[in-house]
This record gives C-alpha cells, sequence and structure tokens, in this order.
C-alpha cells in the first residue's frame, strides 16, 4: 500500500524521467496544450508526444517559460498549432493542417458569398494539401497546387474581414504548411498530442483539477507513464506494479520497455 502522495509520486519517478530523456532526444515532437486547475487557479497541461513516448508537464502559464521547462535543450522539429510561441520556434516547425481546416470551413459556411467562397477554396486547398500525406504529388501537380495557392493568398490578402484574416494567416504559416513533405516522420496534423487530451480532459472535469503541488506532479507523471504505455502496446497496470515493488525493494524499476 503506497501510504502518501510522495511515495506515489517517487513510485513511478523514474519511469517519469526515462520518458522525459526519450522525448527531448527525439527528432520530431508534437506538442500541445489544455487549461489545468490547481487550487481551483488556472494552469496549464502540457505534453510532447513522439512516436514513442509522451511527456506531460503542468505549469503555471501558458508562455516561453513554460514551453521551454517541458522541452528544455530539444532542438527538434516541432509540430503544433499556431499558438504565438511555437511560432517563434527557431529550428524547422510543421503547423497542424487540421486548426487551419477547421478555420476554412467555418469560413465557408458565411451568409456572405465572398466570405464563403474564400473558405471553400481554402477548405478545399487544405485538403488537398493535407491528403499528400499519405499520396505524395508529382512535380507537376504540386506546381498546379502551390499556383492555386498563391492565387487564393493574393485575391484576399489585403481583405479586412475574416477572408483577409485567413490568408494573412497561411501567408505567415507558408513555410510550416508542408514540412510533413519533406522530412520523414512528420504528420502534418497535431493529431498525436491532442489525443492525450481526452483521457486528461476526463481526469480534469472529474476531479476539478488537483489541489497542491505534489498533486501536479502525480498527474503529469501518471499521464506520461499510461500514454507511453498505450504508444508502446505495454500494460500500464504491469508497469506501475513494477514501479511500485521496485520503490519498496529498494531496486531500479525495469524499463527495458521503454527501449
Amino acid at each position: 500500500h503506497v501510504r502518501s502522495r510522495r511515495q506515489r509520486q517517487m513510485c513511478i519517478r523514474d519511469s517519469y524521467e526515462a520518458i522525459a530523456t526519450l522525448a527531448r532526444q527525439a527528432p520530431v515532437g508534437s506538442i500541445d496544450e489544455t487549461p489545468w486547475y490547481c487550487h481551483n487557479a488556472l494552469q496549464w497541461l502540457w505534453t510532447m508526444t513522439t512516436d514513442t513516448v509522451s511527456l506531460s508537464l503542468i505549469h503555471p502559464n501558458r508562455s516561453q517559460d513554460a514551453f521551454l521547462a517541458l522541452i528544455e535543450e530539444w532542438q527538434g522539429i516541432l509540430v503544433s498549432d499556431g499558438c504565438g510561441v511555437y511560432q517563434r520556434w527557431v529550428a524547422s516547425r510543421q503547423t497542424c493542417l487540421a486548426h487551419l481546416i477547421r478555420s476554412a470551413r467555418g469560413i465557408s459556411q458565411k451568409r456572405d458569398t465572398q466570405l464563403a467562397a474564400c473558405g471553400t477554396w481554402a477548405l478545399k486547398e487544405l485538403q488537398a494539401l493535407c491528403h499528400r500525406a499519405k499520396a505524395p504529388p508529382s512535380g507537376g501537380e504540386w506546381s498546379a497546387w502551390y499556383a492555386r495557392f498563391w492565387r487564393l493568398l493574393k485575391r484576399y490578402h489585403e481583405r479586412l474581414d475574416d477572408a483577409g484574416r485567413l490568408t494573412r494567416r497561411l501567408q505567415r504559416e507558408m513555410a510550416s504548411l508542408w514540412v510533413f513533405l519533406r522530412e520523414q516522420g512528420v504528420e502534418p496534423t497535431n493529431n498525436r498530442a491532442e489525443r492525450l487530451w481526452r483521457f486528461a480532459v476526463m481526469w480534469r472535469k472529474g476531479s476539478n483539477g488537483t489541489d497542491s503541488e505534489a498533486g501536479n506532479r502525480w498527474v503529469e507523471r501518471t499521464l506520461s507513464l499510461r500514454q507511453t504505455c498505450r504508444q508502446l502496446g505495454q500494460s500500464t497496470f504491469g508497469a506501475l506494479v513494477d514501479a511500485v515493488t521496485s520503490f519498496f525493494q529498494g531496486r531500479q524499476p525495469d524499463l527495458a520497455w521503454l527501449y
């Protein structure tokens, strides 16, 4: 029986630190954040997900400092939404096309015909681009798509409405729209990180968050272990049993399943 929060944290500390090391060594990382509450005060639950592990961190802020606390010295390819924290990333970044597609779809449903036309056009081209993850374009197909895309930007760029805001956003994100076509292991959306939130949001709604820093550490370590086990096809219960047993026997847990 694990009698205290501190003991529970210590039981899975080694697993969490190993997951953190592997995440920060990965060539590609999908990163996202969602609200969390501690003492009923708004904080942020961050995640960095790679093809094998998921690292979670609770931080008081949604800021550059929080982002750096999560990644530390990592310098890989970032997959993210268009939040300003991520747009300042100096290394290569793939912006989430699913977020842009949702924005375009919303505009395509406007009553104003010119707005709807812009949204429909952007929606079609962004969906076509996303589809290229499974069917890479030939040189001719890419040239045709690129020409259509530039016509869209030129036509709506100066507008002051939602159409102009969307096209200017696409222009700002230009260098990050198709990194997935150049770099192996990069996905066109941030769904890999967002999948973690389903369980985390249910936990937040059921518990109303945490009431201490110790609780925050337990949540981030448990989420990291659970999601990593799911990614690697391992039993979360088995990993927890080994971690607890190792803790009370004074030995290192078996982490071979992570590698």
